[in-house]
């Protein structure tokens, strides 16, 4: 196993090849990008801040670390239950979390008395706002650890751009593509009137014309008031589960901007001897080029929101989310935050798969097929890649051998 965690380059047919980046990955900030100067998140979590996407990232040597608290766990069958193992010290119960337990009813029976015994609805709902204090806690040990005081910076426009707004029910989401963000623009739209159940709502227009806004279309003051007062809301998934989703669906069925913009450079950079015919369409990228582009120092083509790390897009150390869910089990926790906010009671997150509907949905085991094109050096620099997600979030270790 190699002792040097500092940022290496490895070499392979002219390309630069990124290992072990870790944490912190710094990129070039933009010069255009504004800041709303003035809007300070003082007492959230202390951490690193979202980082901007740049289409070639420049990646200085991290910062020396301590390894990882992380031990090797199987795929979880039940993915809630690491989360709701007591911390030590519990985690403390903030304002926020009182006011989702008051809203969902679980600090006393519905209709009960003080002092009677919890029904098993309630026990669920005590079990949920426990896994988010757990889940928070977490976040916040991170963050404190890798970078503190990232609160006292101000926040640029492009760090609130993934964060869609609902209005009416004061709602902030953050989007995570391959993480549910469909079905949770279907339900912004029911929230904010603009439909009338997620049912009728075709892939598409839940993408193009949703009428959704995002949070950095407001004014200064407007961006302030509603990181303050709304719900902020965040949904992640197993790193490289996200990833295998991302290069399915966009690589391996017809796809009209991803194969020609992204197809086409990759294959022509990682692919010996490619044909005529993949350099001018595109189509057919190997999950191991994707890999290659992805790792590359010098990529060919900038990145993409669909496998951008979470700890970059929607910046967690930094926009104290209210709500950490997770895709494992989207339904259930959805369905928990609706009715803490005073959702319709009708209205329920829907699981429907209306993008490629023939293929299977990509599971732990499809990962481990696409995960088993790559060596084990390969492996490594990806687990890297997606390293802060996997620790803030609680994700296991998905290969033994990876340290």
């Amino acid at each position: 196993m190699m002792k040097n965690r500092n940022h290496r380059t490895n070499t392979q047919r002219g390309a630069k090849f990124m290992v072990a980046p870790r944490w912190p990955i710094q990129k070039d900030q933009p010069s255009d990008s504004a800041v709303f100067e003035g809007i300070n998140l003082g007492g959230g979590f202390h951490g690193a801040p979202g980082e901007e996407i740049s289409s070639n990232p420049s990646l200085p040597s991290p910062s020396p670390r301590q390894p990882p608290s992380l031990q090797w766990l199987p795929h979880p069958s039940t993915p809630t239950s690491g989360d709701q193992q007591a911390e030590s010290p519990r985690p403390p119960v903030t304002k926020r979390h009182r006011k989702l337990l008051l809203k969902s009813g679980s600090v006393i029976p519905s209709g009960a008395p003080p002092g009677a015994p919890p029904g098993e609805e309630d026990r669920k709902l005590q079990g949920m706002a426990h896994t988010q204090m757990s889940r928070h806690h977490l976040l916040r040990e991170v963050c404190t650890k890798y970078h503190p005081g990232v609160t006292e910076h101000p926040i640029s426009s492009r760090q609130v751009s993934r964060v869609y707004v609902e209005d009416r029910s004061g709602l902030l989401y953050c989007e995570v593509p391959k993480a549910g963000c469909s079905n949770w623009k279907r339900v912004l739209m029911v929230l904010g009137g603009s439909a009338t159940s997620t049912h009728g709502i075709a892939h598409d227009d839940a993408h193009y014309a949703n009428q959704l806004r995002r949070l950095d279309t407001y004014s200064q003051a407007g961006v302030a008031e509603r990181l303050r007062s709304y719900t902020k809301v965040l949904f992640v998934r197993e790193p490289f589960e996200r990833l295998v989703s991302a290069f399915r669906d966009k690589f391996e069925s017809p796809n009209s901007y991803y194969h020609p913009v992204f197809g086409r450079p990759i294959i022509s950079r990682y692919r010996a001897n490619a044909s005529l015919s993949a350099l001018r369409t595109g189509a057919g990228v190997t999950f191991r080029e994707f890999v290659q582009y992805l790792l590359d120092v010098r990529r060919p083509v900038g990145m993409d929101i669909h496998w951008t790390p979470v700890s970059q897009l929607c910046s967690p150390c930094l926009l104290h989310y209210d709500f950490i869910g997770k895709f494992e089990s989207l339904k259930e926790e959805a369905n928990f935050l609706l009715r803490s906010i005073g959702a319709p009671s009708n209205l329920t997150f829907p699981d429907f798969k209306d993008r490629n509907p023939k293929a299977e949905r990509t599971s732990y085991t499809i990962t481990q097929r696409y995960f088993e094109q790559l060596n084990t050096t390969e492996r490594q620099r990806a687990y890297d890649f997606y390293y802060m997600d996997y620790l803030m979030f609680k994700y296991p270790k998905p290969y033994k051998d990876l340290y």
